[in-house]
């Protein structure tokens, strides 16, 4: 038994990285590039002027631009180099949180079935909204900020061929990543399932998950992404809406909440470096994704009930 559920758990890992790395390689080159061309410049120009609405100097843009176009080790990369308050450094992790990586994550949303709109409306409109939110409340924060550790500098590659080669390694490593932890993680779930070990676990998260306006099914897709990620949990997400019947709802409201607060060990300690409180970063993310799910799960039952109710209206007899 353990054998053939290894066997079944390859070859859904497998497939699973063939479908996030058909998304992940051309995104990841792609835009690997594109920094080093006067594209990136010029969306920080485009950007720079509206940075005082969130509270953060025309100089914040990059990072931004950084984070969301790139990941989030470019962003901190870029606020190390910049000299920024304390304020300033904690609005930009809030917003970096709830966005970044746009390209490549909304690529494997698409996948899941998640509509565009979805995706950009939720994360841009966190990402806004936090940081109007901490800038008008938070008086506070004002000093220059210390870094703990800066990275090591890395060279910059000069030719064109050199920055293909690096866009080109870069897209590799990306999917050898994904496909090291995407792999081993669906064949020790395929092993969970045959010894019906994740049935008991989806049990026991069920009040949960019912709390947050969906199904117990949905429950390995919510774990993956607090743990290891958007990106990889879309991977489990993907089987599970094949395989365990997740409606396309559950889906869309699991990524909702997901898209809020994922990977929240590596994203949240990611910041330490840059001196800031890291705890209220884990607490807001958490917070508004579980409010943001329940209030978007009320509206879509309420919507549904709406519906059904219609057609009684308009016949007579």
């Amino acid at each position: 038994m353990l054998i053939s559920s290894c066997k079944k758990g390859l070859m859904v890992g497998l497939k699973t990285a063939w479908t996030l790395g058909k998304v992940i390689f051309p995104i990841t080159l792609l835009v690997s590039i594109l920094q080093y061309t006067p594209v990136l410049p010029w969306l920080i120009d485009l950007i720079s002027p509206i940075m005082g609405v969130f509270g953060l100097s025309g100089d914040a843009a990059i990072p931004l631009v950084l984070g969301n176009v790139l990941n989030l080790y470019a962003a901190i990369g870029a606020i190390l180099s910049i000299e920024l308050t304390v304020k300033e450094v904690f609005i930009l992790a809030v917003m970096l949180s709830f966005s970044h990586n746009l390209f490549v994550e909304t690529g494997v949303a698409l996948k899941v079935g998640v509509k565009l709109w979805v995706v950009l409306v939720v994360r841009l409109g966190l990402a806004a909204l936090g940081a109007i939110l901490i800038h008008l409340l938070w008086k506070g924060g004002g000093e220059i900020a210390r870094y703990g550790l800066v990275p090591a500098e890395t060279s910059t590659p000069d030719t064109w061929s050199a920055i293909i080669l690096a866009g080109l390694e870069k897209a590799a490593l990306g999917i050898l990543q994904l496909a090291l932890i995407v792999i081993p993680l669906m064949i020790v779930i395929q092993i969970l399932k045959d010894l019906k070990w994740l049935e008991a676990f989806s049990k026991k998260m069920e009040p949960i998950t019912r709390g947050l306006g969906m199904q117990a099914n949905t429950s390995m897709t919510l774990v993956a992404g607090l743990t290891i990620g958007l990106a990889y949990g879309a991977g489990i997400m993907i089987q599970a809406v094949k395989e365990d019947g997740v409606s396309k709802k559950d889906a869309t409201l699991a990524f909702i909440f997901l898209v809020a607060c994922h990977a929240v060990v590596e994203d949240t300690l990611i910041f330490v470096p840059l001196g800031i409180p890291i705890l209220p970063l884990f607490i807001i993310r958490l917070c508004t994704a579980i409010l943001l799910t329940i209030v978007v799960a009320a509206v879509w039952k309420r919507m549904d009930w709406n519906k059904r109710k219609e057609p009684s209206y308009g016949h007579t007899n």
